[in-house]
């Protein structure tokens, strides 16, 4: 099975894709999903509670993944879970053979969840991906997991004595890749890695691009509004409402995007989130000539 975590070792542009996790989902919707993207696609990103979405444990699901041939990117948050529980869920992750993880702290449940849930945050998300490096050293285990370890970053227009203080911080706690948020402003993106190659950031980690499939105009007014960090420019909003088929317009916009965003030094892979349609994620990657 090839996994995610060799694909950014050993490839010069990884591919992942995420699926939708939403209370209804099980083991059957899951395999249906994964089906569309197992051939485009070197893992599947499984995100945790997103936005305060429930849904079936990202561990299970992880499970499920790996018994259908497809190598799953474990999202795990410390919004909602102590220490005892995220090192848990780490020792699960690592003996079901996960080798890929996304740590984050985790967005704000939103308002309209009732009863209210009690954030945790026990730990900050550079010491969630501390304490998973701490796992994968530990002697005590029978078998270490050698995760693939990835945190979050939001690119950002650099000033000349930007320190990239929450990246380095990151790295220094062992992130070895680093996925943006959604962001399809590629006169941005080209800054923000210039500024890291430029202080050799990139020789410490590889950096993941995020873009979005979008479907028409109103999906990314609304992403792009009700989302937190997601950059995506007026121009592509502007073209969705002015295209006859919004839909082929959003898989041309995104393929567009990705392949600028592969002529950018050290881009190493791109995570395809599709609003609405999945199996637009294969006909993004192929009009991208991704695998040419």
């Amino acid at each position: 099975m090839k996994t995610f975590k060799e694909a950014v070792r050993n490839n010069d542009f990884a591919i992942s894709a995420e699926i939708y996790l939403r209370p209804e989902t099980d083991s059957d919707s899951l395999r249906i999903q994964t089906d569309i993207l197992k051939d485009s696609v070197d893992g599947v990103l499984l995100t945790d509670n997103q936005f305060g979405q429930l849904h079936l444990s990202t561990i299970a699901a992880a499970s499920i993944l790996l018994n259908n041939g497809v190598d799953p990117i474990v999202q795990l948050t410390s919004r909602n879970r102590n220490r005892i529980a995220l090192i848990s869920d780490l020792l699960g992750a690592g003996a079901l053979g996960v080798t890929s993880l996304l740590l984050v702290a985790g967005e704000r449940a939103p308002e309209n969840l009732k009863p209210r849930p009690k954030p945790v945050l026990d730990l900050s998300a550079i010491d969630l991906i501390l304490t998973a490096n701490t796992v994968k050293i530990d002697e005590k285990l029978t078998v270490s997991p050698d995760f693939l370890v990835g945190g979050l970053v939001t690119p950002v227009m650099p000033k000349p004595n930007w320190k990239a203080k929450q990246l380095r911080e990151k790295i220094d706690a062992g992130a070895q890749f680093v996925q943006t948020h959604i962001c399809m402003d590629i006169e941005l993106l080209r800054r923000y890695l210039r500024h890291l190659v430029e202080n050799k950031l990139i020789q410490r980690t590889s950096v993941i691009g995020a873009v979005a499939v979008l479907a028409d105009a109103e999906d990314a007014v609304w992403l792009r509004d009700n989302r937190p960090n997601v950059m995506l420019p007026d121009g592509i909003v502007e073209r969705l409402q002015n295209a006859a088929d919004p839909r082929e317009e959003g898989i041309r916009i995104c393929a567009e995007t990705i392949r600028a965003m592969r002529e950018i030094p050290g881009m190493a892979g791109v995570n395809l989130m599709a609003t609405r349609d999945l199996t637009a994620i294969p006909e993004v990657i192929r009009e991208a000539g991704l695998h040419d």
